[in-house]
């Protein structure tokens, strides 16, 4: 099970987390709107931090995006807002990055609205619908995601804490296409700081379920 840590922006708790954590990734926030928005004149720094970094972008031009992987220097990009499959495959056209699709879930899933992103896409996202975008440690009903159709691979995000390890588990022998979870905002002490040994716990208690 992968482990991303999103919504990292201070340079010594980035360090920690690299050094204590070590996450398969790492999520930077390029949403103005959000308490966990990262600045342009920290990009010298973070970029230079030794794990896969992953930029959260809504509803953004392209343009912007092409300019935040090179700041940064981003392995792959994760659109949160209403991008088409259009934008996608221009995207994809245009940058060589992994592009991960986030779908917002309120009470059901409509599977064939999903069905043009393939191919073009790495992972989904499955998150909790919200006006923020995500980031709001509210969790949606993980039963929609048993009748998840595609082959390809998704991510768990919304309201994971120390204690959804076994859920997590439980969830991805049924559905082996769970390959990931993304945490947040459970896991910090202020919006965009994460307490480390939280963390630490809930990665020892995936790894020993395992």
């Amino acid at each position: 099970m992968k482990i991303k840590v999103c919504g990292m922006r201070n340079i010594d708790n980035i360090q920690n987390l690299i050094q204590e954590v070590n996450p398969d990734w790492m999520g930077l926030i390029f949403y103005s709107k959000s308490s966990r928005y990262v600045l342009e004149d920290s990009a010298e720094s973070i970029q230079k931090a030794n794990v896969p970094k992953v930029g959260v972008f809504v509803n953004e031009s392209i343009e912007l995006v092409l300019k935040k992987v090179e700041e940064f220097n981003l392995s792959a990009i994760q659109l949160h807002g209403e991008e088409s499959a259009e934008y996608v495959r221009e995207l994809k056209w245009i940058s060589d990055k992994k592009i991960w699709k986030v779908i917002s879930v309120r009470e059901t899933v409509d599977w064939d609205t999903l069905k043009d992103y393939l191919g073009l896409i790495e992972y989904f996202l499955f998150d909790t619908a919200t006006a923020q975008h995500g980031g709001s440690g509210k969790r949606f009903n993980w039963r929609v995601l048993e009748e998840y159709p595609f082959e390809e691979g998704f991510i768990l995000s919304g309201g994971l804490d120390e204690g959804s390890a076994s859920e997590i588990l439980e969830l991805a022998e049924k559905m082996p296409q769970l390959i990931g979870v993304d945490l947040n905002s459970k896991f910090e002490d202020a919006p965009g700081v994460k307490n480390i040994e939280k963390l630490k716990s809930f990665k020892r208690k995936l790894d020993h379920s395992n």
